[in-house]
């Protein structure tokens, strides 16, 4: 909890001042004797005047320093932050009243208490942003009870089944109920026929009712077991479709219908910043000091930018000056999940670009570099080829009368069946008539999990154009994938979406296995199917993808296919480091055509290529 804050000129004029309670001495006026007029030596920005700690930050150009007085028993970290935001705003309000104060025409004094306001505000964004970013660092213990120690002892194991009792989904066999002790007389009465059937005997051609088998406690029974299998057609009540409806499709998240009627995905929402009842920071652009302390810590936290602060103005740049900036602008692009040749790639680039380019001054240095950086992003992220499917599809059909046929391949686990999925809820969006041919022949339940996905599908779309084409496991998937696009020409289907097994990129089988799928059946478009989670591994996937399907390709083949587009997934977990996304696209020089932002078949996307330029280059 600060003390106080002081904004005064380097001759010790107090411009503002805020005092949170009764300051004891002058410990201010110290800092200004010890530091600026005695020139004391500091390790840091940090300065200690008995009880309290202070610290401060200038603004060179109007030579104005800002300072904060607290407690030095506190641990306050947020405060070299609130510095430099203080000064970002009260810089950018103030500029002209405080350099028309340092000139001789000056006839009275400026007022700035109109700065207090903005001060409290700017003072509990800051404050919030510090708590945030502490809550997420410090993580819980696990209890004992949520380990799987726990699980395995008897009280965890019965604690799992009457939770399992409670949801409805127990295993064990209902307990038969206690029967109930009746007179001879009424049991004689309750029989058909009453006293005269119990003397004749039992009735003719009636069957004694077999004896049931014992059910032990903890045994699971085929009956329970059908009960419990919900992929079961028919099993349910009847309200099956319309539950997955309200399930499987975010209505908030759907696309739009453009003026010719194509649905067409949204864009990628770019994350709002933090803020405080609609009050946001200054960006570190809003910054215009040249040099905040000579601390390199301190002018380095102006922002990726404030980087170039040492570019002195008027200079010429060279490639010597740019080494350090560019050093750490490639430091900050691998922060952001960019692989560490790309961005060092990128950085060389730029470097030279900006070789022998003089600069008029500070603002304009940055707003050099700045535009140097944005215009390779863009470059890059920019797609070259046609990203319009539904064009392609309506193409091939017109002139070649057969189904466009799209592949998804990729590494085990990054989602290509749910994309998959997701991308023909988009063509059934569009009235194209799909077929699914289910290829992954290795994986367990891979065409179950396929036939799920058309169930629902079916369900959520009032044309229904969708089924899937199987023919098990272990059988020869490029076959399976020609029967598919055969089957899909003959009964006139729209599309092909041809689902393949997760392979590593240096399993060689695999990769063969998937060369030969290629090439024997020449789809229109290869998908590679890739998280957003990964920075140089996806530099090495891509490369070996592309390089299987050139090097195990026959040798009749003129043209070796390659992979035509991307399909970014987790895309919704990355928060900005983005730098998957360049990476990818930099080493295919192909379009990412999706992106994929959570688990409804409605969470596809667009990217959108500004966005991503502007979390790239975000502190």
């Amino acid at each position: 909890m600060l003390d106080q804050f002081a904004i005064a000129t380097k001759g010790g004029v107090v411009l503002w001042s805020r005092e949170y309670t009764d300051i004891a001495g002058r410990p201010v006026d110290a800092l200004v004797r010890d530091v600026l007029i005695e020139s004391a030596r500091t390790d840091s920005t940090k300065y200690i005047s008995g009880p309290y700690a202070l610290q401060w930050a200038f603004a060179n150009e109007l030579n104005v320093m800002f300072v904060a007085v607290y407690q030095k028993m506190l641990q306050l970290p947020y405060v070299e932050d609130l510095l430099r935001h203080v000064r970002r705003h009260f810089v950018a309000r103030f500029e002209a009243d405080v350099r028309a104060l340092a000139s001789a025409a000056c006839a009275e004094f400026p007022s700035f208490d109109a700065f207090g306001d903005e001060f409290e505000r700017v003072c509990r964004a800051v404050e919030d942003r510090d708590q945030h970013d502490r809550r997420s660092r410090q993580a819980a213990p696990r209890r004992f009870e949520d380990t799987k120690k726990f699980q395995a002892t008897a009280r965890g194991a019965r604690l799992e089944l009457d939770e399992l009792a409670e949801a409805g989904e127990t295993l064990l066999a209902p307990a038969r109920k206690p029967a109930k002790m009746r007179a001879w007389n009424e049991r004689r009465a309750a029989k058909p026929g009453g006293a005269e059937d119990a003397a004749t005997g039992p009735r003719k051609g009636k069957t004694k009712k077999a004896k049931e088998n014992r059910v032990w406690e903890g045994q699971v029974t085929k009956a329970s077991m059908e009960a419990l299998d919900f992929g079961r057609a028919g099993n349910g009540d009847g309200d099956g479709d319309a539950a997955t409806g309200s399930a499987l499709v975010d209505e908030s998240a759907r696309g739009v219908r453009t003026a010719d009627g194509i649905y067409d995905v949204a864009d990628v929402a770019e994350r709002p910043g933090d803020d405080d009842g609609g009050f946001v920071l200054l960006g570190d652009d809003a910054d215009n000091s040249s040099n905040s302390n000579s601390n390199s810590k301190s002018a380095s936290g102006g922002g990726i930018l404030g980087m170039f602060r040492s570019l002195a103005s008027g200079r010429v740049l060279t490639l010597e000056a740019l080494a350090e900036p560019m050093a750490q602008m490639r430091e900050h692009l691998a922060n952001k999940n960019v692989a560490a040749d790309i961005a060092r790639e990128i950085c060389q680039s730029v470097a030279r670009g900006l070789d022998g380019v003089r600069v008029g001054g500070l603002q304009s240095t940055r707003a050099l570099v700045e535009q140097s950086m944005e215009t390779a992003l863009t470059r890059i992220l920019t797609p070259v080829s046609s990203t319009d499917i539904i064009r392609d599809i309506d193409h091939v059909r017109q002139r070649e009368g057969r189904p466009y046929t799209m592949a998804f391949v990729g590494v085990n686990g990054v989602g290509k069946s749910t994309n998959l999925s997701k991308v023909c809820y988009w063509l059934l969006q569009n009235n194209r008539r799909v077929l699914i041919a289910a290829c992954d022949t290795f994986r367990s339940g891979a065409v179950e999990q396929l036939r799920v996905h058309v169930r629902n599908l079916c369900a959520l779309s009032e044309n229904q154009n969708v089924e899937i084409f199987e023919r098990g496991y272990g059988k020869d998937s490029a076959a399976i994938a020609k029967d598919a696009i055969a089957h899909g020409a003959q009964h006139g289907f729209d599309v092909v979406l041809i689902d393949t097994a997760g392979r590593m990129q240096d399993n060689e089988p695999l990769m063969r296995a998937l060369s030969k799928l290629v090439n024997v059946n020449r789809p229109d478009k290869i998908l590679f199917v890739g998280e957003a989670l990964v920075g140089n591994e996806a530099v090495d996937q891509l490369e070996k993808f592309n390089r299987a399907m050139r090097d195990f390709a026959p040798a009749a083949a003129a043209t070796p296919r390659q992979i035509d587009g991307i399909i970014l997934t987790k895309f919704d977990t990355i928060d900005d480091r983005v730098g998957a996304a360049l990476s990818m696209t930099y080493i295919t020089g192909k379009p990412i055509v999706f992106v994929g932002t959570g688990q409804t078949y409605t969470d596809l996307r667009k990217m959108n290529v500004s966005q991503v330029i502007r979390a790239l280059l975000r502190p």
